[in-house]
């Protein structure tokens, strides 16, 4: 019998103002079941009428911090995903603001992996951080330098105390 896929029935929120964003992800993410939104007030409602069990969120555009903070509140776990709000700053921003997840839009097409990576963090009783370093410091490395960490130093020494 073919292993589950943990993603299987997850109620995911997608939040952004590109609707060719949403239908990306929507058909990159076939085994959830996906609500989608365009707007801060859309994601808002959404988000206090109905339980999901993942969210992504765009930053820019849809007041993505807002969000991430509402979507906190109601126990609902966030992968941050962007274009033009990738920056070193944003990153911890959105680590320090609740965040389990942090994605280049670049890298979008590997969407599944990092859901999963959330979900097996969350069965196993691991900080959802657990495998983002791992995944993603070559490509931080590549576009902010070899010393990216060093712009927050304090914050990635007790990032990697998480795990």
């Amino acid at each position: 019998m073919p292993k589950k896929n943990p993603l299987d029935d997850i109620r995911l929120l997608i939040v952004d103002d590109e609707p060719d964003i949403l239908e990306t992800l929507e058909d990159l993410l076939p085994m959830c079941a996906i609500s989608k939104a365009t707007s801060f007030a859309e994601a808002k409602k959404l988000l206090e009428t109905r339980e999901f069990d993942l969210a992504i969120l765009d930053i820019m555009g849809v007041d993505g911090y807002t969000l991430l903070e509402i979507a906190r509140e109601r126990g609902v776990i966030v992968a941050m995903l962007t274009a033009n709000a990738l920056s070193l700053e944003d990153t911890v921003r959105s680590f320090e603001g609740g965040a389990a997840y942090y994605i280049p839009k670049e890298e979008m097409i590997n969407i599944e992996k990092y859901l999963i990576d959330i979900i097996e963090a969350r069965q196993g009783k691991k900080h959802f951080w657990s495998r983002w370093l791992d995944r993603f410091n070559p490509y931080y490395e590549k576009r902010f330098g070899k010393d990216w960490k060093d712009h927050n130093i304090d914050f990635w020494k007790d990032f990697t105390h998480h795990f």
